[in-house]
């Protein structure tokens, strides 16, 4: 069990904040959690607790067009510079420009990692699976039955060699 690191009572606060690019944690019972405004997420700021500042000391000020959570303050720079969002309501607030930002940050929205090296044969003839079905459907629509007749066959004999 973790120990709240004001009082030493049971922590049931964990709290998480990246200041000038540092991470910080901080556990906190519940009773403390409130001493120190932790109930009011958009009041309160891990580095002012820690240093014992006022959370209006540090609100955070967005030009015209940057967009800044309400809940947490975060901004879109702060995403950029650390690749992490601050809580669940930044994924509202920054819905619009999130695809663009980690696209930029990731060169794309789709993850193709890597497989198995037993499952690469197995991918393969899938791959060809799907390729010569998708043409034998082609010829098929385009009337030229000659060829699907001859896709057909191939399909039939590969799935021949993997029985």
């Amino acid at each position: 069990m973790l120990k709240c690191q004001f009082c030493t009572e049971t922590a049931t606060v964990h709290l998480t904040q990246i200041v000038g690019g540092k991470m910080q944690k901080i556990d906190l019972c519940e009773k403390c959690a409130k001493e120190k405004g932790v109930s009011d997420p958009a009041g309160f700021s891990l580095a002012d607790m820690l240093l014992g500042l006022g959370a209006a000391d540090q609100i955070k000020t967005a030009t015209p067009d940057e967009l800044i959570c309400p809940q947490c303050g975060f901004t879109q720079p702060d995403f950029k510079k650390t690749g992490r969002l601050g809580c669940a309501a930044c994924y509202e607030t920054f819905n619009e420009g999130l695809a663009t930002i980690l696209k930029d940050m990731h060169k794309g929205t789709s993850h193709k990692g890597k497989a198995p090296t037993r499952f690469a044969k197995q991918r393969i003839f899938a791959d060809q699976m799907r390729d010569l079905r998708k043409d034998l459907q082609k010829a098929i629509t385009e009337e030229k039955y000659e060829e699907a007749a001859s896709l057909r066959d191939k399909i039939s004999q590969l799935e021949s060699q993997l029985k």
